[in-house]
């Protein structure tokens, strides 16, 4: 197990330093993102959403600190959508959201090879309340799907050297645990709910074989131990998955 582990942590080193190595070089194609008529405003610096992330406490309560380098999309039914923190009706939440990838957040990098396939994950850590949080983490969906490419040249040497463009949006999404909608309890306030872009470590172009957790509460983990709660970081890791992108909402219940 501590191998595996190790192995894991090895893998996340490893990626975190070659992504740090990719600045734009001469000739590299860089997109940048496009006005998108009406839709959410594209995040353009990666410390506004880390910043909206720990102000929230989602860094490092839900997830590591780590460099944002998608900016991700989400919209319910009838226009609403995730914008790092806004609040929403759990009665506006009830239909599968779309997912969106609007590129890359940071121009100045690539990270991700055209093949890889990401995982959508929503969470709550605050069940059944942020004061009690003996349920934390309750899963709400997991999903995985391709990563399809956008004006990505079919010969250029900097994709030849890396494997990845610089503009990418999401396939369709297939279900591990299928989307069940917040539904907050009574007087328990307002709930954080996280939706995050996972991609595996390795970044393997392979089919991801994701475990499926055994019940939503804590995410199929036991209970907490000495107040440390079970989550979506633990899957990950067990997954070999690292965030990319992360954008969250709050609901509660009305009746307060």
């Amino acid at each position: 197990m501590k191998l595996a582990f190790d192995l894991v942590i090895f893998g996340l080193l490893a990626r975190l330093a070659h992504a740090a190595s990719l600045v734009r070089l001469p000739n590299q194609h860089v997109l940048a993102d496009k006005p998108d008529n009406g839709d959410q405003p594209a995040t353009k610096f990666p410390e506004a959403v880390r910043k909206a992330l720990k102000k929230a406490e989602i860094i490092p309560t839900v997830i590591d600190d780590f460099v944002p380098t998608l900016d991700l999309r989400v919209k319910w039914s009838d226009g609403n959508k995730a914008s790092l923190g806004n609040t929403l009706k759990p009665e506006d939440l009830q239909d599968t959201p779309s997912v969106r990838l609007k590129g890359l957040v940071s121009p100045t990098t690539c990270l991700l090879r055209s093949s890889t396939s990401l995982v959508i994950v929503i969470t709550d850590p605050d069940a059944p309340s942020r004061d009690d949080p003996k349920w934390s983490e309750f899963c709400h969906w997991i999903a995985v799907g391709p990563l399809v490419t956008e004006n990505c040249p079919i010969i250029d040497e900097q994709i030849d050297i890396h494997g990845c463009c610089s503009s990418v949006s999401l396939g369709t999404l297939e279900d591990i645990v299928s989307y069940t909608p917040p539904a907050p309890p009574k007087k328990t306030g307002k709930h954080r709910y996280v939706i995050l872009a996972l991609a595996p470590v390795n970044g393997t172009s392979e089919k991801l074989h994701l475990s499926k957790p055994k019940e939503r509460k804590r995410w199929g983990y036991d209970e907490a131990v000495n107040g440390k709660t079970h989550g979506v970081r633990d899957w990950a890791v067990e997954n070999g998955l690292i965030p990319f992108a992360a954008n969250f909402i709050y609901a509660q219940n009305k009746k307060q």
